[in-house]
């Protein structure tokens, strides 16, 4: 088949024998589709997360509903869906929800695949073994287990309480699929990371998106509607470095950007509590109440110390909206 990923098939040794399954394979990987979207050069997001993206998504609706993960549908005009046996099929975007991170799209024609079931990775152990799919059959599939789950705090004002952690990591997770045991989603893929390990050693995980987050918000999505009250926003890239909070960007017109932070700037403190840890800056920043709240930081710039405040944003509200024919 010609598939967006040719070039990135997972290693020989990693992929999965049907043996190892209590369900049909081969069945369920047909339902794991290739992703491109394409978005605007003058969105938002472009500058960032550029004009042309590709990944994955997952049939879990048999009407043509697919989970992908958000960030590769945010802003896309046109999105192209191919399956394993090598149709392309237009889809168009449902909905993006910031907060978990998962976007809906829906083929414009029939794509005749089942739908993978949405499950539950707390039932999961250390030792469960995974299947880690993309797009393009057991080529594109790894077999592996879930390493570890914790709280995954992202740079881009983004924070996941239980974060799903995978072994070995797939050369292609955005919107992979990580089926469980029983054969259903448990987890979307979001992320390459590296981890530290025996020696010094760094060995590349994914980072995935529990699916079980999907049910609070899956029909605002499906009606492309934002779940919830719109947190606030202040469009700042922050990372933890040597206990302190450090300002390593700021996007282009946001909050920040006309608050004149910049890149080095150190965050001590957020209405007066301080802060060295980024999670703890995200809950926060969002207990203050809902986007548009004035945010008041401590920050610490070339051995000066002074307070600015911040008036935060709806991130939903600086994107391009999607046109409908």
């Amino acid at each position: 088949m010609t598939s967006p990923f040719s070039g990135f098939e997972v290693e020989e040794a990693d992929r999965p024998k049907a043996a190892g399954f209590a369900f049909d394979l081969d069945r369920t990987l047909s339902s794991v589709l290739a992703l491109e979207a394409e978005v605007p050069k003058d969105a938002f997001t472009a500058s960032v997360l550029g004009t042309e993206r590709v990944g994955n998504g997952v049939v879990v609706r048999e009407d043509g509903v697919v989970l992908t993960i958000g960030y590769l549908v945010t802003e896309a005009e046109q999105v192209t869906l191919t399956a394993g046996d090598g149709r392309r099929v237009p889809a168009h975007v449902l909905g993006v929800d910031s907060a978990s991170g998962f976007g809906l799209v829906h083929a414009l024609e029939p794509l005749g695949l089942p739908a993978v079931s949405i499950g539950d990775s707390r039932s999961l152990t250390n030792d469960s073994v995974l299947l880690i799919a993309g797009g393009g059959g057991r080529a594109h599939a790894a077999q592996g287990v879930l390493t570890n789950r914790e709280p995954f705090a992202g740079y881009w004002e983004y924070l996941l309480d239980d974060a799903l952690f995978t072994a070995p990591a797939h050369p292609h997770w955005s919107g992979a699929a990580v089926i469980g045991p029983k054969g259903d989603l448990v987890g979307l893929g979001s992320l390459r990371v590296e981890q530290q390990g025996a020696k010094g050693r760094a060995s590349a995980l994914n980072m995935s998106v529990p699916a079980e987050r999907l049910a609070s918000v899956f029909e605002d999505l499906l009606r492309g509607r934002a779940s919830g009250t719109p947190r606030p926003w202040l469009g700042l890239f922050a990372q933890a470095l040597d206990d302190k909070l450090v300002v390593l960007g700021v996007s282009p017109g946001g909050p920040a950007a006309k608050a004149e932070l910049r890149r080095g700037d150190i965050i001590l403190s957020l209405a007066n509590k301080p802060l060295d840890d980024l999670a703890a800056f995200y809950r926060a920043l969002w207990a203050l109440g809902p986007a548009g709240v004035e945010v008041p930081l401590t920050l610490a710039r070339e051995g000066d110390v002074f307070d600015v405040r911040v008036r935060s944003a709806d991130r939903n509200a600086l994107l391009k909206k999607r046109r409908l024919n």
